[in-house]
Order: C-alpha cells, then structure tokens, then sequence
C-alpha cells in the first residue's frame, strides 16, 4: 500500500473537508485511529490516510443518565478510566482485536473498538458493541456530515444508521462521535473453573449454564496449548483446558446464584472457584485475547451455533492439525492452524458453509489476506444488500476499499 499523505483532523469539519478533497481528487482513502487494527481485514490500496486519533475527548457525560459521548479518536482507556471512577463500566466488554496480531499493538481508540464491533465475553448476557450505541455522529464518503441516534434509547430515530456504521471497518463512514449507554460496575464477580473436560463435555457445561437462570456473564473453554499463556500464573501453570463460568453481581446473589450452579454442574467433574480478584484477572485476560498472543499460527475467529462448535472443531481436527478456544459459550471459537495449512483455507470453508457459521481469518500474511477471503463470503442476496449500503454511504468507493469485500 502507498500512501502519500497522513492527515490528522482535529474536528469534525477538517474531516468533511478532507473526504471531500479526496472525492474531487478520486483518492481512495484508509480510514484509522491508532492503526492498531490495520493488518486485520484485507489488505487495501490507497492514495491517502486519514487518522482521527487527535480527535480525541469526551463531549457529555452524565453518570446518573449512563450515557457517555466522546469523539472518535479518543483512547479507549481514558473513557474506562473516567466511568470506572463513577463505578461504572463498558458493560459489553470491549476485547482487544489487535492482540491477535501482537502483545504490543498499541492503544486502540473509541472508534475502532465501534468501527469493529469488538465485543468482549460479556456478550452472551448484555449484547455486542452495536447494541450500545446510541447515537453517532460521521462523516460519509461524499464529506457530508451524518448523525443518528441520540441520547437515550427511546429516541430511535435514525437510531439502524448507527447500529449499521458498528461493525463495518471505516467502509461506510468516517465516525467522528459516538454516544454509549453505560452500566454500574458489578459489586462481586466470581467464577466456577472445570479442568479437562473435553470440547463437546465443556460446550455442553456452558450451554447448561448459559440456560439456567442465573444469568452466566462469562462462559469460556480454552484447550491446554491457550491456558499456557495466560498471565494469571497458576492458570497458567495448571496444564490442563480450563473451562470457566462467571457470575456476578451484588455480593449476595452472586453467593446464591454461584452455589446453584456447582450444584447443576456436579456431574462434570471437580469444580473450583476463583475469588473475585483472581476472577477479574482471568477475565481481564480473556477480553484482552491473552490467550492468543505468542502464536504465529495463522487465526481464524468463527461464529457458530454454540452446540455446533465442538463439532465442527471435530470435523476439521480429522482433516487437519489445529487447536480451539471456544468464547461465548461454544459460539465464538478461536482456531489456529499450522503455516502449512492450505492458505485457502478451502477445508474450512467448505465446514463452515456445513455448519451454517461465520469466519473471519484474523491472523495471516499479508500475502495470505490478499489472496483469501478474510471475511466469510456472504449469500447474493445478502451482498446486493451491503452493495446498496456502500452505494449510499460511499458512492465514490474512496473509504477503506476492499477492506472487507472486494470493490466494497
């Protein structure tokens, strides 16, 4: 990729005059915060680069409203660091996409956390980043600034335009703000750990847990080779897949809830517990990807029916080497395959397509992400839809070309 230019706007009408200089001089344009994410997705070419990481500040904030707004560029751990001062949090977790690639990736920004829909544990019981948005401000692919969403949930008008920009990697808009609704901080969190089950004995644990009623926040299964690198030393240490289950809440319900649920899961064995500081420092590395950092195996982040993803885990493993973390549940699965594999990836492929799941392939060469379809290829009708939102938002084609399909 060459890019002649870096521009770094500092308000949201130097960002509409950019985009649109660039659409009267057709460059196509990376749309970035931090870049911590650039080497995920595929491979673009480009003419220019627009940063918006000095765009930075939180613009409203009203703890007793839970509604926080901020500029897109601002880092993502000065708005943790403000809401966990008022004892509140990002209840959806935000997971931190670009440890997949390195350790060291740098800080990532408000708005690649949104522009990714980087969604974290917490998931299977709040929802995903998408569904926190409330409201956002952008600049489309014309230089025209667009805004959806408000302050409170009622006020949906416009409120699908937002929700579409969460998740569409900078190809549809530039955002420059976005409003979050916000939750307290839970009080207690604590978490039940099995050792050793297998991929289909734990995938069955946590959907026994995820289905019971007593609102399971955390549900992750990591096979021996991922529990080594954690940072919790004796997790770490155990030498065992771990399987883990967290609860959390008021101090009591937690009590409650948590002996309830050892009581469901006897028959799967010994169950320990982790206290609520070594809960939080398990949990921490889960939505920072941990696990997965230290691996230059090519990555594979999928998305299944949780009661499919042991199976279909299964399934590849008598084709061919590789190892699984399952998030969500079973629902999400973190799949490494050895440089070796097929860089197709036409096994995988063809298993996902059986299971009626999703892949995005994280972690890869370059060389590899251009000649693969990083993002899983969608049914036609589906891609006549995202053609039509491009088409809207991005007439020109200048931002972020290609980043997930090609000519979108």
């Amino acid at each position: 990729m060459h890019v002649s230019e870096t521009y770094f706007p500092r308000s949201e009408e130097d960002l509409a005059g950019l985009v649109s200089d660039a659409v009267a001089k057709s460059v196509p344009l990376e749309i970035c915060g931090n870049r911590t994410k650039s080497a995920l997705g595929r491979p673009i070419q480009v003419g220019a680069r627009i940063s918006t990481r000095d765009m930075r500040g939180v613009t409203l904030y009203e703890p007793n409203e839970l509604v926080i707004s901020a500029r897109s560029g601002t880092p993502l751990a000065e708005i943790e660091t403000l809401l966990a001062a008022n004892n509140q949090e990002l209840v959806f977790e935000p997971c931190a996409l670009e440890r997949a690639l390195t350790a060291d990736a740098g800080e990532p920004t408000l708005g690649g956390v949104v522009a990714t829909n980087a969604s974290g544990p917490r998931r299977i019981l709040r929802g995903a980043a998408r569904d926190h948005v409330i409201g956002a401000r952008a600049v489309n692919g014309s230089g025209e600034v667009i805004k959806s969403g408000g302050r409170v949930m009622k006020n949906v008008t416009g409120y699908d335009i937002a929700r579409a920009l969460a998740g569409s990697w900078g190809t549809l808009a530039v955002l420059s703000e976005i409003t979050l609704k916000v939750l307290p901080k839970a009080e207690e969190a604590r978490t039940l750990v099995c050792l050793n089950l297998t991929d289909e004995g734990a995938v069955s644990a946590m959907c026994r847990a995820v289905g019971s009623a007593y609102e399971v926040s955390g549900a992750v299964h990591l096979q021996q080779p991922f529990v080594e690198r954690l940072s919790v030393p004796d997790i770490a240490a155990i030498g065992q897949a771990v399987t883990a289950l967290r609860i959390e809440n008021f101090s009591a319900s937690v009590d409650y809830r948590l002996g309830r649920l050892h009581q469901d899961l006897k028959t799967f064995g010994t169950i320990y517990e982790l206290d609520n500081v070594r809960s939080g420092a398990f949990w921490s590395d889960i939505r920072r990807l941990q696990f997965l950092t230290g691996s230059d195996w090519p990555l594979w982040r999928i998305t299944a029916a949780p009661h499919q993803g042991a199976r279909l885990v299964s399934a590849l493993w008598a084709q061919m080497e590789c190892r699984a973390a399952y998030d969500w549940s079973g629902g999400l699965i973190w799949l490494e395959v050895p440089p070796s594999t097929d860089a197709s990836g036409t096994v995988l492929r063809r298993l996902i397509a059986e299971f009626q799941a999703d892949a995005f392939l994280v972690r890869a060469s370059a060389a590899a992400r251009a000649s693969v379809g990083v993002f899983q290829p969608l049914a036609e009708v589906n891609m006549n839809l995202i053609r039509r939102l491009k088409e809207a938002f991005d007439p020109h084609r200048i931002l972020n070309p290609g980043r997930m399909y090609p000519g979108i």
